[in-house]
């Protein structure tokens, strides 16, 4: 401004100069933060994406993979790992293979006609696929492209089976009938009976998910046959107990940004006190799941097929990794890890640390809930811009409510979608009212009996994303 007072310009070019200098400061804002200001239409990572000479960040020159199928395994932190594939399809405009309901008709096989808006083999393209279902090939590849990635996720079948029985009591007849997991542990074919619906849970669950039989007596010869199948549909297969290294592995496989596959741990439960048979409430005290070495020694005999899965893809993991370079690896999961401290901060409250769904403000976010465990979640910081606000909100939206808000988006109410053979699609799953002390709720159940609570319509919460 004292430049422009040291010459003799009229008002009208002085006012000139200010628009011009105060167009370029505009400009230069915009480049500095991305330009995120002037597309508020798409959300954004928090981060911007990096530079191809960005180390740590950029894979260079591949181009990234957007057709993508995830077998979504029970109780392997698969829900993470969806979250994320739903942030980066949602960042992107991608199109998603969602179900009617919440899972593609589980526990039968899946079959392509569970694919909301499926008119036929590859009539419309999908690029996301994750939800639950029981793995089968042939159904799969009449939803989703030639060149899809297909990947999923493995867990240690001890811990697996602690966190199934926890969460599937009241599901599985072979865990209701047990006084314990410990009891199920020492005697598991008192309670079982692979005859019984929902008993799968029970035995073998990673193998059912991947569409094998698991109800076969264990052979050496039964388990090789079904390692060489998921090695045939399957690119990758992520160990839960590594989950960082997994991303790692990942989002190279996919030539993803590091950002992408930064995130919060989602669907945890809350572990038991120590010392304690389970939680005080009104409702009687649920079994322990305290286990001895032998006890869990039984399991993993109990689980055959699923340890020999998880020991052979376990190993085929850590020779990824030492391909990958064992330095490298540990460089970026220590981005990886300092990304999330950050984002934590930026995000969360309470340090970070996830809290009883009861406690979270906002019920449009709390976590369902199921079995013994309390499932926990998140609580948004406040003061976040906008932008900010949207971005963490995706990283810690549940799955439920995440799936619904994208349903929407994709499938606008005016939309019916139509089946293939053009029969208008019906929602799976009843829809009842209830009244609740916040108002009122929907009470939905899914295929197995078991109630789905949504807080708000989904048109309110669509709205409140959009207004923020």
């Amino acid at each position: 401004m004292r430049w422009l007072g040291c010459y003799r310009l009229g008002p009208v070019w002085k006012a000139l100069l200010i628009f011009v200098v105060i167009a370029f400061a505009g400009q230069l804002l915009g480049v500095i933060f991305n330009k995120s200001w002037m597309q508020p239409e798409r959300p954004h990572s928090i981060y911007s994406f990096p530079s191809e000479n960005s180390q740590g960040d950029s894979l260079g020159s591949c181009q990234p993979h957007t057709h993508i199928m995830f077998l979504k395994t029970h109780k392997t932190a698969s829900s993470t790992v969806l979250n994320l594939l739903y942030r980066f399809g949602e960042e992107r405009g991608l199109k998603f293979a969602l179900p009617v309901g919440y899972q593609f008709g589980y526990p039968l096989p899946f079959i392509a006609q569970r694919v909301k808006g499926y008119r036929g083999p590859h009539v419309a393209e999908f690029d996301i696929m994750g939800n639950h279902m029981r793995f089968n090939r042939p159904e799969v590849e009449k939803v989703m492209p030639a060149d899809t990635f297909y990947f999923s996720i493995l867990r240690d079948p001890v811990a697996l089976a602690e966190s199934s029985y926890a969460y599937y009591k009241n599901v599985a007849p072979s865990f209701r009938r047990a006084k314990g997991l410990a009891d199920f542990a020492d005697n598991p074919y008192k309670y079982y009976d692979p005859r019984v619906r929902n008993n799968h849970y029970a035995r073998n669950l990673m193998w059912f998910d991947f569409g094998l039989d698991h109800t076969s007596n264990f052979s050496f010869a039964l388990a090789k046959r079904g390692v060489a199948a998921v090695r045939r549909n399957f690119k990758l297969i992520l160990i839960s107990e590594y989950f960082d290294q997994s991303m790692v592995l990942l989002r190279h496989a996919l030539c993803w940004p590091l950002d992408a596959v930064v995130s919060f741990s989602l669907n945890a439960r809350q572990q038991m006190p120590s010392g304690r048979s389970g939680w005080v409430g009104k409702a009687a005290a649920p079994a322990p799941l305290a286990l001895t070495d032998k006890q869990r020694l039984k399991l993993r005999e109990w689980n055959a097929l699923d340890w020999h899965l998880y020991q052979a893809f376990n190993l085929t993991f850590w020779q990824d990794v030492e391909r990958f370079g064992r330095s490298r690896m540990e460089s970026e999961v220590a981005l990886l890890r300092t990304k999330r401290e950050v984002l934590t901060r930026i995000c969360l409250r309470d340090g970070g640390r996830p809290i009883e769904a009861s406690r979270i403000r906002d019920k449009t976010i709390r976590p369902f809930q199921s079995g013994l465990v309390k499932i926990l979640g998140y609580e948004l910081q406040s003061g976040l811009d906008n932008a900010t606000w949207e971005a963490c909100l995706r990283m810690i939206r549940p799955e439920i409510q995440y799936k619904d808000l994208l349903d929407l988006r994709q499938f606008p109410r005016a939309q019916q979608p139509q089946a293939a053979g053009g029969l208008p699609v019906k929602r799976e799953p009843s829809v009842l009212r209830n009244e609740d002390r916040g108002g009122k709720r929907l009470v939905e159940k899914d295929w197995d009996g078991t109630i789905l609570f949504r807080n708000q319509s989904l048109e309110q919460i669509d709205s409140k994303v959009r207004l923020r």
